[in-house]
């Protein structure tokens, strides 16, 4: 079915969501495209920006490349690489996420109400990400401005080669955190197993409490924590301006 037949426009007691787009009936790709093609699929003199997205079943890439300034609520759990490369949209999704959610993001929002995969937020370069459950290992890996926000737990070797952004976790931490790391902003409230390759605890000033609550009450979840119960990490700057004596630490 052309997906622009099936989509819905519900009457104006619903305006949240003007569309209803079902993975039943139309493959991803008519998904992908019609969100591409934004504003550009919708009715003359439409102003509907939201859309519902029923029956995901696991299925990869949903709603990625989308560059427009659209909510997407995905009703159900998504394979990999959900919102990859995503500009603007705001993507709820009522479910889980598989590998890669957020990949190479630049912009927007993206809000998982259940638990991430691996690799979650790898290299984004902005927006936000926020898990309400646990994400697994590599969580930010190489993230370049992003930033995430994990009320459970993330795996290890999160925060690998991280660049920019902010990791802010509410629970417990992995192995080998923020390995490698670069000048990123790491905020952990419960236990870190091991820390990476030059990664160090570092004081948690009030100029540090006053940015991580800055960014939770962007977000709305200030009155979650106490972001004085927060430690912070960071690098020790001995990896990447590489020097002969610390040739063993790579």
């Amino acid at each position: 079915m052309n997906i622009r037949s099936q989509t819905q426009t519900k009457d104006t007691a619903d305006t949240a969501f003007a569309r209803t787009i079902d993975l039943d009936t139309s493959s991803v790709r008519e998904l992908n495209q019609f969100l591409h093609d934004l504003p550009r699929a919708l009715p003359p003199g439409s102003n509907a920006t939201a859309l519902r997205v029923l029956n995901p079943r696991g299925v990869h890439a949903v709603a990625a490349g989308v560059d427009a300034d659209v909510t997407i609520e995905i009703a159900g759990d998504v394979g990999y690489y959900c919102g990859g490369m995503n500009q603007h949209a705001t993507i709820l999704i009522d479910g889980s996420a598989g590998i890669g959610l957020g990949e190479n993001m630049m912009s927007g929002l993206i809000h998982v109400r259940g638990n991430a995969s691996d690799s979650l937020g790898a290299t984004a370069h902005g927006g936000t990400i926020i898990v309400d459950g646990n994400a697994s290992g590599r969580c930010g890996i190489s993230m370049k401005g992003v930033d995430i926000i994990v009320k459970g737990s993330i795996g290890p070797m999160s925060a690998f080669m991280a660049q920019a952004g902010t990791l802010a976790v509410f629970g417990d931490v992995g192995e080998a955190f923020g390995d490698s790391l670069y000048e990123a902003q790491l905020y952990v409230r419960g236990s870190v197993a091991s820390l990476g390759a030059d990664c160090i605890e570092k004081p948690m000033e009030e100029a540090h409490r006053a940015a991580l609550y800055a960014k939770l009450a962007q977000q709305g979840l200030a009155g979650e924590v106490d972001v004085g119960t927060f430690r912070r990490y960071g690098s020790a700057r001995t990896l990447y301006h590489f020097h002969v004596d610390n040739a063993g630490a790579y």
